[in-house]
C-alpha cells in the first residue's frame, strides 16, 4: 500500500521575508501609536478637568482632540473665563488650548444712591456722601461755604460718573437754604426727599424756622424738618388740670423729662382728656416725683367729677365745686394729702355757699383790654394808693395815652383785694385782646393771644400772684393770624420786596459822589418801610458801578454809595446792626458796559442774602472790560477791596468822581477820562 508524503506549506520565498516583516512592523506601528495617543488624550482630559473642580469652576468642560485640549461652558464673567484658560496653561502648552467657552450677558449696572449729609456746627461744616460727577464736588464745597458766609468747609464728598438723578439739584438747592438758615444743625440731602435736624436757641427762633423753611420747600420735594429747642427754666414749675362742664383740659402743663410728661398725659387722659395735650418739657422741677404728685392730682380731680388742681412749684391747691358732696371732697381730699410725696403742701378748698349779695352788688374789678389797644380799668378799689398802683402799672404796661380809669374806692373790699388786682391786669398784658374779672372767689380771664405759650404763662402768674389755694379760671385762645414771628416774612422775600422797591426807582446820587439826592427821599422812605416789616436779618446792602472810570474810584465810590445808603435808614430809624456796607465797584456787572443802556443797568444799589452776592458773580461771566491805557500793566491784579463796613460807618470820600447811579449831564472830561471815558 502507497503511502503518501505529510504536505508543509510552502515557505515565502526569500525575496518576500523582508517586505512582510516591515508590513508587520508598521502595523504594529501605528497601533501602537493610536493606542499612546488615546492613553494621553485621556490622561490630560482627566487631569484638566480635575484641576477646574479643584478651582471650583464645575462649569468648565474639557474635550481632546489629540494634542489639542478644549475648553467649553458658559462662564459667569470675563475674568472667571481667563482663569479657566490660564490654569489649563499650567498643565498643556498654550499652543494646544482650544477656547470654546461663553460668557454670561452683563446686566446693566444700576446708578448708585446718591445722598449728602450737610453737617454744620460752631466749628464749621462737614459734607459727607456721594454726588454725581456732573454735580461737581469741588463746586458743592464752594456753594456751601458762600451760603454759609464764608464758613470753614471740610469736603469729605466722593464723585460717581452717573448723571444726577431727577429732583436732585432741587434738593440740593434747598438743602443749602437750610442750612444758611440753621447754625446748628444735620441736613440729609437725596433725590426728592431732604431731612432737616436743627437746634434753636428759643421757642419763637423755632417757630420761624419752620416758618421760613416751609415757605422755602419746593413743590414736589419730600421735606421733614425737626427743630428741637433747648429746655426753657420755667420758674415756678407750674402744672393746671380742670374739669367742669367743657370737659377736662390743662391750663398748664410742666414736666421734667419726656417719660414724665407721658405719665402725665395718660392719667389726663384716664380723667377724661380728649384731644392733643401740650406739656412743655422744661427745667426748675422741684422733685424728681412730680410726675407722680401730678398723677395723683389729676386722679383726684377725675374722682371728684368737677374742679381744679394746682400746682406752684412743691404747692399744690385742690379746688371742688359747690355741687361737691362734702364726705366726698373729705375722703378724696384726704387720700390726696396722704398719697402726695413728702415735699408737696396741700391745700384743699370746697367752696362755701354764696350769702345774699350786699345791695350794691357783689365786689367787682374789671379790666377790658380791646384789639386797638385801649384799656378800660372799671369797678372797686381799696383806697387811692391802690388806684394809684394800678393806674401807673397799667400805663407802664400798655401806655399812658391808652388807659381809661372809671374806679371807686371801697374800703370793706375782701382782703388780699390788691394783689388780685395787679396779678389780673399782668395776667392781660399777655393778651392781644381779652378781660379781665376780678371778684371775691375767682379771677377770670379770657380773650385772644398772640403768643402760643400766653396760657400758660397766664396760669403760671395767677398761681404766683394769687396764692396757694386761689381759684382762677384762664380762657383764653391763641390766634396764628396774630403772632408776630408767624406773620414775618422770610428773608428770602424781604431781600425781593427792596430789591423791588429799587427797580421801581433808583437811588439818585450827585455826579461823582456819595450824596443821595432829594429826588430819592421817597425810594428811601419806602426801603426804610420795608425794613421794619422784616425781622432783623443779616442782609448786604451792595453799590455797584459801570466800567468806566478807574477801577480803584469806581471801588471806592461804590463804597461810598452803599454806605450812604445804610446812614440813610439808619437815620429813618431802622435797625442797622445786621446790615452790611460793601462796594464791588465794576467786578459784578448786569449787563454790557459798552452800551450806555447797559451802563445804566450796572449802577445801582442791591440787596443780598449773606452768601448770595458771592453766588451771583460765580454765576455771571466775567464781564468785558475797555482797553487798556498805552503803558498800563495788563497782567497787574485788580485793586484790592476794602473792607465792609457795617452799623452805619461814616463813608469814606472818594478818591475820583466815578459814575452815579441816575444818568445826568456828565462833567467836562479831564485828559485822563479822554483815554477811557469817565462817566458822571
Amino acid at each position: 500500500m502507497n503511502r503518501q508524503a505529510p504536505h508543509f506549506p510552502m515557505t515565502l520565498p526569500p525575496r518576500l521575508i523582508a517586505p512582510a516583516a516591515f508590513a508587520a512592523a508598521a502595523v504594529l506601528a501605528v497601533l501602537a501609536a493610536a493606542w499612546a495617543a488615546l492613553a494621553i488624550e485621556s490622561r490630560t482630559r482627566a487631569e484638566v478637568q480635575s484641576l477646574m473642580t479643584r478651582e471650583g469652576l464645575s462649569w468648565v468642560a474639557v474635550t481632546t482632540d489629540g494634542l489639542q485640549v478644549r475648553l467649553a461652558g458658559t462662564a459667569p464673567t470675563e475674568a472667571q473665563r481667563f482663569r479657566a484658560v490660564n490654569l489649563t496653561a499650567s498643565l498643556v502648552e498654550a499652543g494646544r488650548i482650544r477656547d470654546r467657552m461663553d460668557v454670561t450677558p452683563a446686566q446693566a449696572i444700576q446708578a448708585p444712591r446718591f445722598s449728602v449729609e450737610l453737617l454744620r456746627n460752631n466749628n464749621g461744616i462737614s459734607l459727607i456722601g456721594l454726588v454725581p460727577a456732573a454735580a461737581d464736588a469741588p463746586a458743592l464745597a464752594e456753594e456751601v461755604a458762600a451760603a454759609t458766609d464764608g464758613a470753614e468747609v471740610a469736603d469729605m464728598l466722593t464723585r460717581a460718573d452717573y448723571p444726577a438723578p431727577e429732583g436732585w439739584d432741587r434738593a440740593v438747592s434747598f438743602g443749602l437754604t437750610a442750612l444758611a438758615l440753621l447754625p446748628q444743625s444735620k441736613i440729609s440731602i437725596d433725590a426728592g426727599r431732604v431731612s432737616v435736624t436743627a437746634i434753636s436757641g428759643s421757642d419763637a427762633e423755632k417757630r420761624r424756622l419752620e416758618t421760613e423753611l416751609d415757605r422755602a420747600k419746593p413743590d414736589g420735594l419730600a421735606v421733614s424738618v425737626s427743630i428741637s429747642a433747648p429746655r426753657p427754666v420755667l420758674t415756678p414749675f407750674t402744672l393746671r388740670f380742670l374739669k367742669d362742664d367743657r370737659g377736662a383740659r390743662f391750663d398748664a402743663c410742666s414736666a421734667d423729662t419726656e417719660a414724665a410728661r407721658n405719665r402725665i398725659i395718660i392719667a389726663a387722659v384716664a380723667a377724661g382728656l380728649t384731644g392733643e395735650a401740650d406739656c412743655t418739657i422744661g427745667l426748675g422741677v422741684p422733685t424728681p416725683r412730680w410726675a407722680e404728685a401730678a398723677e395723683v392730682a389729676i386722679r383726684a380731680v377725675g374722682e371728684l367729677g368737677a374742679g381744679s388742681v394746682t400746682f406752684s412749684d412743691a404747692d399744690v391747691s385742690l379746688l371742688a365745686t359747690l355741687e361737691t358732696p362734702q364726705a366726698a371732697f373729705d375722703r378724696i381730699a384726704g387720700e390726696l394729702e396722704a398719697a402726695l410725696p413728702d415735699v408737696f403742701s396741700l391745700k384743699a378748698t370746697l367752696p362755701e355757699k354764696p350769702q345774699t349779695s350786699a345791695p350794691d352788688g357783689p365786689a367787682e374789678f374789671m379790666a377790658t383790654l380791646s384789639a386797638d389797644g385801649a384799656v378800660q380799668l372799671r369797678g372797686r378799689l381799696t383806697d387811692g394808693t391802690l388806684r394809684d398802683a394800678v393806674s401807673s402799672f397799667a400805663a407802664a404796661r400798655f401806655g399812658a395815652g391808652d388807659v381809661y380809669m372809671a374806679t371807686r374806692l371801697d374800703p370793706d373790699l375782701p382782703e388780699g383785694w390788691p394783689v388780685r388786682v395787679l396779678a389780673g391786669l399782668q395776667a392781660l398784658s399777655e393778651l392781644n385782646e381779652g378781660r379781665v374779672t376780678v371778684r371775691a372767689d375767682t379771677v377770670e380771664v379770657t380773650g385772644v393771644t398772640a403768643l402760643a405759650g400766653a396760657r400758660a404763662a397766664i396760669t403760671r402768674t395767677l398761681s404766683v400772684g394769687l396764692g396757694q389755694g386761689q381759684a382762677f379760671t384762664v380762657e383764653v385762645r391763641y390766634d396764628e393770624a396774630l403772632d408776630p414771628q408767624a406773620a414775618l416774612p422770610t428773608p428770602q422775600e424781604c431781600v425781593t420786596a427792596l430789591n423791588g422797591i429799587l427797580q421801581k426807582q433808583k437811588i439818585a446820587f450827585a455826579p461823582g459822589s456819595a450824596e443821595i439826592e432829594s429826588a430819592a427821599r421817597d425810594t428811601m422812605d419806602a426801603l426804610a418801610d420795608q425794613m421794619r416789616k422784616c425781622p432783623d436779618i443779616a442782609m448786604e446792602i451792595g453799590g455797584h458801578t459801570d466800567s468806566q472810570g478807574r477801577d480803584s474810584s469806581n471801588l471806592a465810590l461804590s463804597q461810598a454809595r452803599a454806605e450812604a445808603v445804610l446812614l440813610g435808614l439808619q437815620g429813618r430809624r431802622v435797625l442797622v446792626g445786621s446790615l452790611t456796607a460793601v462796594g464791588y465797584g465794576e467786578t459784578r456787572p448786569l449787563a454790557d458796559n459798552e452800551s450806555p443802556s447797559g451802563r445804566e443797568t450796572n449802577r445801582r444799589i442791591e440787596f443780598t442774602l449773606p452768601g448770595q452776592a458771592a453766588a451771583t458773580a460765580a454765576a455771571v461771566s466775567s464781564p468785558a472790560r475797555a482797553p487798556v491805557s498805552p503803558g498800563a500793566d495788563a497782567s497787574a491784579p485788580p485793586a484790592p477791596q476794602p473792607a465792609p463796613r457795617s452799623g452805619g460807618a461814616p463813608a469814606a470820600a472818594a478818591p475820583e468822581p466815578a459814575e452815579p447811579f441816575v444818568s445826568s449831564a456828565p462833567d467836562e472830561p479831564t485828559p485822563r477820562a479822554r483815554q477811557r471815558p469817565q462817566a458822571e
